[in-house]
């Protein structure tokens, strides 16, 4: 694609991408204000969608609080393992819906028009396969599944049913991700050559020491329950309430970070995955029983395809970041740069010169004097020309959440027939190289992958 003008596409109006959401930019000077367009609309009941919740630890309460923060949509169930967190429930969205402590329940509620699934990782393929066959559209967590191999049986389930499958990862659904992808698609900075990724963190709850009720048993927690398909072993609280640190139940950093950059990555350079994996990492600092790396670090190499060229992506994730951690993806082209964090979208352009550089100190004086000639005739002064701005930002509107974007994309598309940002075939695309990534760093070896059929080589 040809490159427009940088100051073409800085003076627009607006800007609108395909699909749902919709943005629009605002301002002056060289910044402006992404502006976050909803359809204003109203519900009607037999419009209403009924939500319920399969999972309700923190992550789980936040996304029934986001969800219900949609027009016509009410959660009107809930199950959990533990009594707690459905007491908790209760409190939050009203003391007449339905809780349990099996999943299996909800399902068979004729009052149920989708599920949010906040589970534990080694948990998502068998519940989010029930829900889709039991006729209910699927708000997954992420990482999709907890091995690679699961993918597959979810998409052939989401394909079988024809219900909706949203996988939750929000960054596909953010509208500073949207506006990277369409600077990318206009060629702002050349040819992208590599992409860096850091989702850092400097905090124990950042680390994954959720809080543990004191005095908690096995049957508070229906632990054998929680266990699924190991094998058994004797209650351990840090393994239920703080089981991302637990290769049986999670993912590990990849599966809970990784995921999200790559996801991000993915979208804005339309792209299927990389071709290898490579990572490497150790535990540093959060030495409390883990069998997981609190400081990971990834390489992945991505093919040339009629999408993109061929790039790098280096990803980090960092649980002991003295900085004070944060999260940023770079993407770095032959003629810029694009740095996206939480709230802003920053493009920085660079040009090379036209002419070749003159290093002729090392010449004899006459050889000087020839190869200037050469050069003048060969190389002649350019003319004068309008300097561009060498920077400009993009901003998210204040409040913006793309958690609630992603949740809205999700109903619009039970509504609606919108299509979904990230479905069983994206979100495995993301979840996959996540998942070797682990595997190559407990392994030590470099795995391939074949980004369209989805399989390790």
């Amino acid at each position: 694609m040809n490159r427009k003008s940088f100051l073409t596409k800085i003076g627009a109006a607006s800007a609108v991408i395909a699909g749902f959401p919709y943005i629009s930019v605002k301002g002056n000077s060289n910044s402006l204000t992404l502006e976050h367009l909803q359809e204003e609309r109203s519900f009607g009941a037999n419009e209403q969608i009924n939500v319920a919740l399969i999972g309700t630890g923190w992550m789980g309460q936040v996304n029934g609080v986001t969800a219900a923060k949609n027009k016509g949509v009410k959660i009107v169930a809930a199950c959990d393992l533990y009594h707690s967190r459905l007491d908790r429930c209760r409190e939050l969205f009203g003391e007449d819906i339905f809780t349990t402590n099996d999943y299996r329940e909800i399902l068979q509620r004729r009052d149920v028009d989708a599920v949010v699934i906040s589970t534990t990782d080694h948990w998502h393929d068998v519940q989010a396969i029930d829900s889709l066959k039991a006729g209910k559209a699927v708000f997954l967590e992420k990482p999709m599944v907890q091995k690679v191999e699961q993918g597959h049986e979810v998409i052939r389930a989401e394909k079988d049913s024809g219900k909706v499958l949203q996988v939750g990862s929000q960054l596909t659904s953010d509208i500073l991700y949207l506006k990277a992808q369409e600077l990318v698609r206009a060629g702002e900075i050349g040819d992208l050559v590599l992409v860096e990724g850091n989702f850092d963190r400097y905090s124990a709850q950042g680390a994954w020491q959720y809080s543990i009720p004191p005095g908690v048993t096995a049957e508070e927690v229906s632990w054998d329950t929680y266990l699924k398909d190991l094998p058994y072993r004797e209650f351990d609280p840090n393994q239920f309430f703080r089981w991302r640190n637990y290769q049986d139940f999670g993912t590990g950093a990849s599966g809970d970070l990784f995921v999200h950059l790559l996801s991000a990555v993915h979208l804005v350079t339309d792209s299927h995955g990389p071709s290898s994996i490579i990572a490497t990492g150790g535990l540093r600092y959060w030495r409390d029983g883990r069998d997981v790396p609190d400081v990971m670090l990834g390489m992945l190499d991505y093919d040339k395809t009629e999408t993109h060229p061929a790039f790098n992506l280096a990803l980090r994730v960092n649980f002991i970041d003295g900085s004070g951690g944060g999260v940023s993806i770079r993407f770095v082209g032959t003629q810029g740069e694009i740095v996206v964090d939480w709230t802003n979208v920053r493009l920085r352009k660079a040009e090379l010169d036209d002419r070749p550089p003159v290093t002729i100190d090392n010449f004899s004086g006459e050889t000087q004097e020839k190869f200037m000639a050469y050069y003048e005739a060969n190389y002649p002064e350019p003319p004068p020309k309008v300097i561009n701005p060498s920077e400009f930002i993009y901003r998210s509107p204040q409040g913006y959440d793309s958690r609630l974007s992603h949740f809205t994309n999700f109903f619009a598309s039970i509504r609606d027939n919108k299509p979904v940002y990230q479905n069983g075939t994206v979100a495995l695309r993301a979840a996959a190289p996540a998942l070797l990534s682990n595997r190559s760093f407990h392994e030590k070896k470099i795995i391939r992958w074949d980004p369209v059929q989805m399989k390790v080589l």
